[in-house]
């Protein structure tokens, strides 16, 4: 089966009722989305990676215990416990959840109870209201009469109520259904944002590892041109060097010096973006350890159609593109009749014990039936507003699933050619600090000159520089890989316990 038609057919934005009714009207709300542009830009997808076939084994299981490094276990935990915008994620769960639990209780039916009390007062002859059965002071059940010649009323009334739609055509279901697929993408914005948050701080603390290396690199040029500025000073008061090549050290050092000062920030800058990320306070506190891990064989990513389901923002598009479906369906079935079933009862008295008197009890049943006829189009437009949505939330899931495709396929094929930069940089950082050796030594012996001695020194430089950061790029690209693939904090047994977790 092609990926296009397991995406669209098995992740359908609506679902087919078991029948419909009411003629033309009834079958158009019928119809799908999906069935009409199926076909719409999604190609069919590989069996096996491009960049490489040979990655079709199921993923690691824990990505970041790959690294081996348990400093960055601790921060990662540390971020995810104190960032921001993973609490904000949560929230936004808990918000989707609630909607979806009040869109639930639309099905049910809605039952309401009223209890009031009053008491007026009438001012009347008190010889009048004698007669008419009341005692001055008030006696029994009737309305006493004060000194003031008010008669006093009492008046109690208890009613209920019940109001029921009964959910005929199944458009109730599906917004509860629609509401209930928004969590399902909240819950997988939440995952997403929680690898996102894992994926970042990985990077940003191999980002200062490296700015410590290229640090020490820095503060070691230094040492270094100082030192040749020491020998050649003095080789210049024996006459052996001419003030050029001095001035050329001097050059050089100043060259090192600033170079040193760049290095200095860009680790603090470095720091400082790890800490926030961990929710402390920028203050470039924090010191990264002193080698970047050695990377293990890449155990697999799967195979490409695996991370739609495996990928946390995928999944939240399909989720979120199957609630628009089921909403278009909705706003096609507000066309529809509505049956409302209304209940009502009540009783009052003068005495409270007159609410309990079955006697008194007065209630009716009605039904009802509610056909819209005219609303100037609202609803028609409204329905072909909720169906473009529903189409433009397909295009956008398909877009989402061929830019997934595109990280995946660009991280996989950097995963071989960085290794391959990483060793041919090795090669020539070692070849460059042979060489600066042998230069040195000749340099103090008289058979080399100044600028061979500090042209090799800056290519040794050079090498070792880059050579450090061809292995933080490797290193970070396996990250991105693996935030690719989607990583593992959406497993397929948490999704299966998804609509669990939603409904707690």
């Amino acid at each position: 089966m092609s990926i296009g038609k397991r995406n669209l057919r098995g992740a359908r934005i609506s679902v087919r009722p078991a029948a419909c009714a009411l003629g033309a009207l009834a079958l158009t709300a019928c119809a799908t989305v999906d069935d009409e542009i199926l076909d719409a830009k999604l190609p069919d997808g590989p069996a096996a990676w491009a960049a490489d076939d040979a990655l079709g084994d199921a993923p690691t299981g824990d990505w970041v215990a790959a690294f081996e490094d348990e400093a960055l276990t601790n921060i990662i935990i540390e971020a995810i416990n104190n960032n921001n915008d993973l609490r904000a994620a949560a929230a936004n769960l808990t918000q989707a959840r609630a909607r979806a639990r009040i869109s639930r209780a639309d099905l049910l039916p809605t039952v309401g109870a009223s209890l009031s009390a009053s008491r007026n007062a009438i001012v009347i002859d008190p010889t009048s209201a004698a007669q008419a059965g009341a005692g001055a002071g008030g006696g029994g059940g009737g309305a006493p009469v004060d000194a003031d010649k008010r008669l006093w009323i009492n008046n109690y009334s208890l009613g209920g109520q019940l109001r029921w739609e009964i959910d005929v055509w199944g458009r109730l279901v599906d917004e509860t259904r629609a509401s209930y697929k928004d969590a399902s993408a909240a819950y997988a914005d939440l995952a997403g944002a929680e690898l996102s948050i894992a994926a970042r701080t990985a990077q940003a603390w191999f980002a200062l590892i490296e700015a410590r290396q290229q640090r020490e690199l820095a503060e070691r040029d230094v040492a270094a041109r100082e030192s040749n500025l020491r020998v050649t000073d003095r080789r210049y008061e024996r006459g052996v060097a001419s003030s050029l090549d001095v001035r050329l050290s001097r050059s050089a050092l100043g060259s090192s010096q600033a170079n040193l000062a760049l290095r200095q920030r860009l680790e603090k800058e470095a720091a400082r973006a790890l800490e926030v990320l961990l929710g402390r306070y920028p203050a470039a506190e924090l010191e990264a350890t002193e080698e970047l891990p050695l990377l293990p064989p890449l155990a697999g990513a799967g195979a490409p159609g695996d991370i739609l389901s495996r990928r946390p923002d995928l999944v939240a598009a399909e989720a979120r593109m199957e609630a628009a479906g089921l909403r278009s369906r909705v706003a096609r079935k507000q066309l529809l009749p509505q049956f409302t079933l209304t209940s009502q009862v009540g009783t009052s008295g003068p005495v409270f014990a007159d609410l309990i008197d079955a006697r008194r009890l007065a209630g009716n049943l009605i039904g009802g039936i509610t056909q819209p006829l005219f609303q100037g189009g609202r609803l028609l437009y409204n329905s072909k507003r909720a169906r473009a949505e529903a189409e433009a939330s397909v295009y956008n899931y398909v877009q989402t699933v061929l830019s997934a495709y595109e990280e995946a396929e660009n991280a996989i094929a950097a995963e071989t050619l960085l290794a391959l930069r990483e060793d041919a940089l090795r090669l020539a950082f070692e070849e460059a600090a042979a060489a600066e050796d042998l230069t040195e030594r000749r340099y103090s012996s008289g058979a080399a000159t100044i600028f061979n001695l500090l042209d090799a020194q800056t290519r040794r430089i050079s090498a070792e520089g880059q050579y450090i950061q061809a292995k933080q790029q490797r290193v970070s690209n396996r990250v991105q890989l693996y935030l690719a693939i989607g990583g593992d904090f959406l497993t397929a047994d948490r999704i299966a316990l998804l609509d669990t977790e939603i409904r707690e």
